[in-house]
């Protein structure tokens, strides 16, 4: 089997995991790119901002807005290392998000191939093209290995 390299931008969510493992959040990483260009880049952070909202897709979906000047990212791709849990998955179909791409999925709380599927249903207003496991080996096991450090 053929391993391929992992994408740039799903190297850089990853980083941005990895940081948020050094911080004492769970280390979930994202990435907002539009036509090529990385527009932002965020980590999780509920415990350090005080903010139960501030995963990385909200936080980069918010940053992406402001530089863009637009809440509606149209034409933009999204990569995360998990999948997104249904809160997420409702951000990122308000903002128009295109592309989604991300690595691990999660059985217990990811709301696009599990749970509440939200894209799936009929009041879903925008539905982007999903494309999942894309460093899903690298961002499953950071995970475990970050959960593994706390029990």
């Amino acid at each position: 089997m053929t391993r391929w390299p992992l994408p740039a931008y799903m190297q850089l969510a990853l980083a941005q995991a990895r940081e948020a493992a050094d911080c004492g959040e769970v280390p979930i990483g994202a990435v907002v790119v539009k036509d090529g260009a990385v527009i932002a880049a965020a980590r999780n952070g509920p415990r350090e901002r005080h903010d139960p909202t501030s995963h990385a897709e909200i936080e980069a979906i918010r940053a992406a807005a402001a530089i863009l000047g637009n809440e509606r990212l149209e034409g933009c791709e999204l990569w995360v290392t998990l999948e997104p849990c249904a809160m997420c998955a409702g951000a990122i179909s308000h903002a128009r998000i295109a592309r989604l791409y991300y690595g691990a999925s999660d059985p217990k709380g990811g709301a696009v191939e599990h749970g509440a599927r939200v894209f799936e249903h009929d009041q879903c207003l925008h539905r982007p093209e999903v494309y999942a496991g894309i460093g899903e080996t690298e961002a499953a096991e950071m995970l475990r290995s970050f959960f593994r450090a706390r029990r």
